[in-house]
């Protein structure tokens, strides 16, 4: 009767908690937009620059060794790694809870009772041995295995591990992702500084050609020809000339140490080629389709992780609705003598358990915890439609870059040019006494500036080249 008695008991309270997981809310899935345009700028060629290793599509050693370095020593990089390994270890620390956990226990004591106790009153009336007293205080001996195991019934601890899995992934890509932006920074910043030895070459040519100009209206002065004023507007031309190599050579140090800082090393000269900065030729460019940045693009791919994972944990988080199985044994030996301990059957005792617990009233932290993890889904699928839609948005900005700078370069080209050629001019007019010498310093000053621009250009199509091969998802492979 008693028996019957505890057994609706116990199916009292598993209905209980069968009813109230039933009450655990449902899942609000919001789906990711995966829909790209179909092409770029009308081309359905599907060759993509992003299949290039990075290797191959810088073709300068020493920009290659640069980036071979910076790969190994940047800090921020190696911070990235490190945690990497984090997400690794909670894999196996997720791996590792929905498996059963044995251990082995061992123990010694001793304790003493008062003589009109219960406990004093049985072991005084207790015979361990004939002519044997109870020994007192009385030791405890004891060594033994245990196990626990909670069954994954709703795969709360599968999904878990899963999860940690796909924030592993997601650290992956985040790596990948740093080495694609950390390759462009420096490909960038060393163009840049190409660009600057360029400007400062044009520069000191350009301060001869001012200083020669600048003795000849002295010698004009002698002769009278010209006034003291032309003197001093040229010896101002030329002293504030002088004045920008300074400037540009303050910007060679601070681009300079700006890869020496992605690099992971103390201030040094940068090596760099000597070839001329206006004869560099950007790659060809293929941008294939948009539907290839779901697979090239590391952020989107990070992001697509950070999804994968943000679905598993809403799925952990529900599964806390539900009642948990745990089964629990142990197996041993335990005696007050070590004389004892191990002697079969008498000392050896064993147990087994099952226990089904769950929620039932005041549920009000787990509700909390599956509404933050829904959240945080929604959330991932934001975050993925921005991602993908900011990368169809670059690789377009760039696409557009690349064809206007070449239609200016092609325009400045013929400025420059002209203008190069009006500045000898000016200075035969000047020369004979038919040009004013106003005339002659502008033109020098227009000169100087139309060629600057010039470098500028082509140091942004050299940036532009970089830039869309980043876009892309080129640079991690």
């Amino acid at each position: 009767m008693y028996k019957r008695i505890i057994y609706n008991y116990i199916l009292g309270i598993a209905i209980a908690m069968s009813f109230g997981a039933c009450t655990a809310p449902s899942l609000v899935d919001k789906a990711a937009n995966t829909n790209v345009p179909a092409s770029y700028m009308g081309s359905k060629d599907t060759t993509n620059i992003a299949a290039i290793k990075w290797q191959d599509y810088f073709k300068d050693p020493y920009l290659i060794a640069l980036i071979d370095s910076a790969l190994l020593h940047n800090q921020e990089l190696n911070i990235t790694l490190q945690e990497i390994a984090i997400s690794r270890n909670e894999i196996k620390s997720r791996k590792g809870e929905y498996l059963p956990f044995v251990g082995l226990r061992s123990g010694m004591g001793f304790d003493k009772v008062g003589r009109f106790t219960r406990n004093g009153a049985l072991e005084a009336n207790t015979d361990i041995a004939p002519g044997k007293e109870f020994p007192e205080p009385l030791s405890d001996f004891a060594f033994g295995a245990y196990a626990s195991w909670e069954l994954d019934v709703w795969h709360k601890l599968r999904n878990a591990k899963k999860a940690a899995l796909s924030r592993y992934l997601s650290s992956i890509e985040g790596k990948n992702f740093m080495v694609t932006n950390l390759i462009a920074e420096i490909a960038n910043a060393y163009f840049e500084l190409l660009a600057l030895d360029s400007q400062l070459e044009i520069l000191n040519r350009n301060i001869e050609i001012q200083k020669n100009a600048f003795e000849i209206v002295k010698l004009q002065k002698e002769a009278a020809r010209v006034t003291e004023l032309a003197v001093r507007k040229f010896e101002a031309e030329v002293l504030g000339t002088q004045s920008l190599q300074f400037d540009i050579g303050q910007r060679i140090i601070e681009t300079e140490n700006r890869i020496n800082f992605l690099v992971g090393r103390f201030p040094a000269p940068v090596e760099r080629t000597l070839s001329p900065f206006d004869e560099l030729i950007p790659q060809v460019i293929h941008e294939g389709v948009p539907s290839q940045l779901l697979l090239n693009r590391t952020d989107i791919k990070r992001a697509e992780m950070n999804l994968v994972s943000a679905r598993l944990d809403v799925k952990v988080a529900r599964a806390r609705f539900y009642p948990s199985l745990g089964l629990s044994a142990g197996l041993g030996f335990q005696a007050f003598s070590l004389s004892k301990l191990i002697k079969a059957p008498q000392s050896m005792l064993y147990s087994m358990a099952g226990e089904l617990s769950g929620p039932l009233i005041n549920k009000r932290a787990i509700k909390a915890a599956f509404s933050t993890a829904n959240a945080k889904q929604i959330k991932a699928v934001y975050s993925f439609d921005q991602t993908v839609l900011n990368a169809y948005i670059e690789v377009a900005n760039q696409l557009s870059m690349i064809d206007n700078l070449e239609k200016s370069y092609a325009l400045r080209n013929g400025q420059v040019e002209a203008l190069t050629k009006s500045v000898n001019i000016a200075n035969k007019l000047f020369s004979s006494a038919r040009a004013d010498y106003m005339e002659v310093l502008l033109t020098q000053r227009d000169a100087l500036e139309s060629k600057f621009e010039l470098i500028e250009i082509k140091r942004k199509q050299m940036s532009a080249m970089v830039n869309v091969y980043q876009a892309l998802g080129g640079g991690w492979k």
